[in-house]
């Protein structure tokens, strides 16, 4: 317990991880996700739209869980690989962090539309069953195809994965961001009505919902690119050096 303390409370993790989770979310607001998530609730259940207005909370609330847990699975695994890729890169950190600010600025500019090219995704030609069954096999196509609007973000949290030099830092960078990402699907599948109002909402001001994503990873990138990202988590860790979390 006392090594897993060490890990979530060290470094810059406290500063990336609270970031991770807002770029999840700003995943799930972004245009390609958001007018999607009712026909993946649907898909993930087997049942209608007609049914999912009933309120069959019970199986809604398993096949998403199950359809979280299959991106998890791949967004975690890609934080273990960037982050053990970042320890073995180590002598070169700071170039590589400079480099990979530059990238996040490009993903950044790609989330605002400024760059379409960054935005194209891989399809999988062939879906899961739908049901039950088939809603961890989806989740999992759904975390290898990176939609459109989840690469961008998603990459730029993977920069910070590498800049952890850790796997298991890198991974519970990740874990963040599917925790950022899924916890709305967890809030539609509870409250079906309700959301489907909120999410009217939020389409509605689709245009700044993407500047203020882009904007945020831009933000970052110039952090890392000048350093400052560094001086941050140097600041953090002497202000809560004091501090022994209890866990």
């Amino acid at each position: 317990m006392s090594s897993l303390t060490e890990t979530v409370f060290s470094g810059s993790l406290v500063v990336a991880a609270p970031l991770a989770a807002l770029a999840g979310l700003v995943s799930f607001a972004s245009p390609c996700v958001l007018p999607l998530v009712p026909g993946y609730l649907s898909y993930v259940t087997g049942m209608t739209g007609a049914d999912l207005a009933d309120q069959r909370r019970g199986r809604l609330l398993a096949g998403t869980l199950l359809f979280i847990a299959g991106f998890s699975v791949v967004f975690v695994s890609y934080g273990a690989i960037f982050g053990g890729l970042g320890r073995w890169l180590l002598e070169y950190q700071e170039t590589i962090t400079r480099v990979l600010g530059v990238v996040t600025i490009l993903f950044g500019l790609a989330f605002m539309g400024l760059i379409p090219g960054l935005q194209r995704t891989m399809k999988s030609g062939r879906l899961p069953a739908a049901g039950l069954a088939g809603a961890p096999l989806l989740g999992v196509l759904f975390g290898l195809g990176w939609t459109p609007c989840i690469g961008p973000t998603l990459g730029a949290v993977q920069s910070l994965a590498v800049t952890e030099a850790s796997a298991g830092r890198g991974a519970l960078l990740s874990l963040a961001y599917c925790l950022g990402l899924g916890l709305p699907f967890v809030a539609a599948a509870i409250a079906y009505r309700w959301a489907l109002g909120a999410f009217s909402a939020v389409k509605r001001h689709y245009p700044l919902v993407m500047r203020i994503g882009g904007g945020m990873l831009v933000l970052i990138g110039v952090l890392l690119v000048s350093g400052l990202w560094g001086d941050l988590n140097i600041e953090l860790k002497s202000w809560i050096s004091g501090f022994e979390p209890v866990i």
